[in-house]
């Protein structure tokens, strides 16, 4: 089952730096035919990211010849490794101009064995029409392959591959597992990635990886897989998981991966991994959609509490295409119903409003702007607060006595990322948020404490 419009489109937008423009197309691509006809040569240079597409050879040691057309001057290759989050690929890099005599350039490589994403391997610049790419075997003795391969000029190639891993930049990631617009397994649904994955240095360039400014980078784009069928929107979200990677403990229900609130039954409160919550993230939103429906556009949520069925809070930010400051504005989702059998929901908004017409907010947040949110849950009192620098916080509270959430059965997650409310939008486009403090925590969760 393939997606509404290709997920991967936004990839293609560059980014502004000196080398963002500097990517060779291949115009042929050859093996030692030693590969199975199913995962051939031109399958790495397709345009295809997905891992059904892939040069992969039955051989031990086998070799790839890509042919750019003409003589360039190159420093560095982009390779989306087949399985390239599970096994490290041992290989060599060589180029001529030629195609006769050949210069190596990288021997004895090694891919991280943590990106899902395209992977940075640069060299020193030289000019070649040729580039050879022997595998060597890998980590697990596994087959290994290449989903895609690209060619730059500059050896930085653009600013997505940078030298640290989201792992690596304080945010503690076995906590959460995430969601990306991908589907690997073919299951038709967006692909999850583990908390062991994301403690272990998972990284993916199109949609999760580390910022140059120490911070996690999640992209989504407008039109991709979707975690079920009962959702409209792509997202690119971390869900909390307080289980910290043990799988003995199912994902949903009242147990050691969920809370409660501090309102629920004492036995609630005693089966559930928490009680009451305290969410903390610092972040920037980078990039929004400035085309689609006119109540979609440059609309996503950064923050969640979601329950079995139904979310205590949505937290949003808007920010309209005229307009240089986004507005901050939540849902609360009661599971008390109305007589038409819905749920009541209600909006507060805490600076500018949802308007779709909305007047340029004063007090709003503009894109690359740092600001910090904290959600908090203290028996049935919800508590928002937004934080800015040199700026008095804005706190609004809303009493849940009366939503149901405190019933026998009623479990609590967190939620943090890009839920990217649009698919409407023009396929070039998408939502991006940087974080770089994510902290949770729960009253009786040995973690937080």
């Amino acid at each position: 089952m393939l997606p509404t419009s290709p997920p991967l489109v936004a990839e293609e937008e560059p980014k502004q730096s000196d080398c963002d423009n500097e990517l060779y197309a291949f115009v042929s691509a050859s093996d030692d035919e030693s590969s199975t006809s199913v995962y051939d040569a031109s399958k790495a240079i397709d345009g295809d990211f997905s891992s059904v597409s892939r040069w992969q050879s039955s051989a031990t040691n086998n070799e790839i010849t890509l042919d750019m057309g003409r003589e360039v001057q190159i420093s560095a290759l982009t390779v989306k490794w087949f399985r390239g989050s599970e096994l490290r690929v041992y290989f060599d890099v060589e180029v001529s101009g030629n195609a006769q005599e050949w210069t190596p350039v990288i021997t004895g490589g090694e891919s991280s064995g943590k990106h899902s994403g395209f992977e940075l391997h640069s060299f020193d610049t030289v000019n070649a029409r040729y580039i050879k790419v022997r595998l060597n075997g890998s980590s697990t003795m596994a087959e290994s392959g290449i989903v895609e391969i690209r060619a730059h000029r500059c050896a930085e190639a653009t600013g997505e591959f940078a030298d640290i891993f989201p792992n690596e930049v304080g945010i503690d990631l076995l906590d959460w597992y995430l969601s990306i617009p991908t589907d690997e397994d073919g299951n038709g649904r967006s692909d999850t990635i583990s908390e062991s994955e994301l403690a272990n240095g998972y990284t993916h360039s199109e949609f999760f990886y580390a910022s140059e400014d120490n911070g996690i980078v999640m992209r989504s784009p407008s039109y991709g897989y979707k975690t079920s069928t009962n959702t409209n929107y792509v997202r690119v979200e971390l869900r909390e998981m307080l289980r910290r990677g043990d799988p003995d403990i199912r994902t949903q229900g009242v147990n050691k991966n969920n809370w409660v609130f501090g309102s629920a039954s004492a036995q609630q409160q005693q089966d559930a991994g928490g009680v009451d919550g305290d969410l903390h993230v610092k972040m920037a939103v980078n990039k929004v959609t400035r085309t689609g429906e006119n109540y979609q556009i440059g609309r996503l949520v950064i923050g969640q509490i979601h329950a079995n069925d139904d979310e205590p809070i949505r937290l949003y930010y808007r920010k309209l295409p005229d307009n240089e400051r986004g507005a901050i504005y939540f849902a609360h989702e009661s599971r008390q119903t109305d007589t038409n059998g819905d749920n009541i929901e209600t909006y507060v908004e805490m600076l500018g409003t949802r308007s779709n017409s909305a007047a340029d907010p004063t007090d709003g947040i503009a894109l690359n702007e740092v600001f910090t949110y904290r959600i908090s849950v203290e028996m049935n009192l919800l508590t928002v607060t937004l934080s800015r620098e040199g700026k008095a916080d804005v706190v609004a509270n809303y009493d849940m006595s009366n939503s149901l959430y405190d019933a026998d059965g009623q479990y609590m997650y967190f939620k943090v990322g890009v839920y990217h409310l649009n698919n409407s939008s023009l396929p070039s486009e998408y939502a991006q948020a940087t974080f770089y403090e994510i902290r949770n925590a729960h009253k009786g969760y040995a973690a937080s404490e």
